[in-house]
């Protein structure tokens, strides 16, 4: 029996996740998540996809993310008709950013032809709410550390990869008819002390190991990240602004609201209000309380007073009016709003009303990929195009760094450090080039492992006649 890779996505770029495997007669897709950031990667959304859906007999999602799971909806409209794996904690968010992805689809496409801003005469959505309803019925649940025959060649064990809620490291048992091999995903592995979400599990052995590498040339320091905030937003309060913070609205804005909770209750900073703009993040906050076992939270989200979820300053807005009533807050408040990079959402009309202000500040609180608005904005370009326009940048944007919830550079050499053996191969994803590059020498010097960097459709023989 032989075993492929073919790369679908997340090779040479972060996001798109897809990795298509053969297991024999086995196929396998391994994420299917959306392209994002620069135009060129976002086209591939729109193309056929490249390996026919209805011959596909499984997928396989590390975890919510939309460049992981976001092109689900288009796979099942396109012919998709198997099972999809994923924890159960996934299986929840899924639903809610599937639903937000498809509404947001819809306005989008419904604006651009309001506005004649698209180059298409009748720009439609690439997929609907409608399309995402059907994935849900596909959806199959995973615990964590539990292995799960899909046949007699193949089992997959899912284990934590903190990031998220529900991500997972996925470990793919091959039993062919002389050798057993083991292909590891990484997904996209948390951080080691990560304020809320458990650190991702030690690996011991893979033949096979898929690594994400989008802080492979980076080191995040952690430390300090209470007087980073505390100082930015202290400073925009003074001088009669307001914090505009685009998150993404899962873990990014609860690690946000852990943090602001505990400024507030140190007197760091002003007893102001905190307004979470987001219907898809209030929905995902919920989601906390209902899976204990992911994070380390506890027993402060049964006390009023220590939940950072649920406190006197904090306001949730879910209903479109009130997201719109934000815009007559001239200080003394703190607005958190989806999407992390700026590419949609509801955080477009609050930079529209906010980059023009001097007084505010625009917190980015996560990594900005290439070609998304936010990576223009903190390059310091004077205008930023929204909805057509372009809307000069007064605001000041600041980067708080260390909040991202992805590994950086030595958490990955650490946790690759797990390894009892080195695999055969490492495939270095989801990450732009200067970071594969950096980490892949760091883990040839250090651990004297084989590398490779794929390339977007490039495929590979991963086992011979096992």
């Amino acid at each position: 029996m032989d075993v492929k890779v073919k790369f679908l996505g997340a090779a040479g770029t972060v996001t798109g996740s897809r990795f298509f495997l053969e297991i024999g007669s086995l196929r396998v897709l391994v994420d299917c998540g959306l392209f994002q950031g620069l135009k060129e990667n976002r086209l591939r959304n729109w193309e056929t996809f490249p390996i026919p859906p209805e011959t596909i007999d499984i997928v396989l999602l590390t975890h919510a993310h939309i460049d992981h799971s976001g092109y689900l909806p288009k796979l099942v409209k396109e012919g998709y008709q198997g099972p999809i794996y994923l924890t159960e904690a996934s299986l929840e968010l899924v639903k809610i950013l599937l639903l937000d992805a498809g509404k947001l689809q819809e306005e989008e496409a419904k604006f651009a032809r309001k506005k004649g801003y698209s180059k298409h005469k009748n720009p439609q959505p690439l997929f609907t709410r409608e399309d995402a309803e059907k994935v849900f019925p596909k959806l199959k649940p995973i615990s964590f550390d539990q292995a799960v025959k899909i046949n007699d060649q193949l089992s997959i064990t899912a284990y934590n990869a903190g990031h998220i809620l529900g991500a997972a490291i996925l470990k793919l048992q091959i039993k062919g008819n002389n050798q057993e091999k083991s292909i590891v995903f990484s997904g996209d592995l948390g951080r080691t002390k990560d304020p809320i979400l458990n650190p991702p599990a030690e690996i011991p052995f893979a033949d096979v190991l898929f690594l994400e590498t989008t802080y492979g040339n980076r080191v995040n320091e952690s430390s300090g990240i209470d007087r980073k905030l505390g100082k930015v937003i202290r400073d925009t309060y003074y001088n009669g602004g307001v914090s505009l913070i685009p998150s993404f609205a899962v873990g990014r804005t609860q690690m946000i609201l852990f943090y602001l909770h505990r400024l507030q209750q140190k007197g760091f900073i002003p007893q102001i209000p905190i307004y979470v703009d987001s219907p898809m993040a209030i929905d995902v906050t919920s989601l906390y309380k209902h899976f204990p076992e992911y994070h380390h939270l506890g027993p402060s989200l049964e006390n009023s007073n220590a939940n950072p979820f649920l406190h006197k300053n904090l306001h949730y807005y879910r209903d479109q009016e009130s997201s719109i009533s934000l815009n007559n807050i001239k200080n003394n408040a703190i607005i958190i709003s989806a999407s992390g990079m700026a590419t949609g959402g509801r955080i477009l009309h609050h930079l529209y009303n906010r980059l023009p202000n001097k007084e505010d500040s625009i917190l980015f609180v996560g990594y900005q990929a290439e070609g998304t608005r936010g990576r223009r904005i903190l390059e310091g370009e004077e205008t930023c195009r929204i909805y057509g326009i372009d809307v000069p940048v007064k605001a000041k944007p600041v980067y708080i760094d260390g909040l991202s919830a992805h590994a950086d550079q030595t958490e990955l050499v650490d946790w690759c450090d797990n390894f009892i053996s080195k695999p055969k191969f490492t495939f270095l994803i989801h990450g732009e080039p200067e970071a594969r590059e950096e980490l892949a020498g760091i883990l040839k010097d250090k651990l004297n492992w084989n590398t490779i960097s794929p390339l977007y459709m490039e495929s590979f023989l991963l086992f011979s006649g096992i």
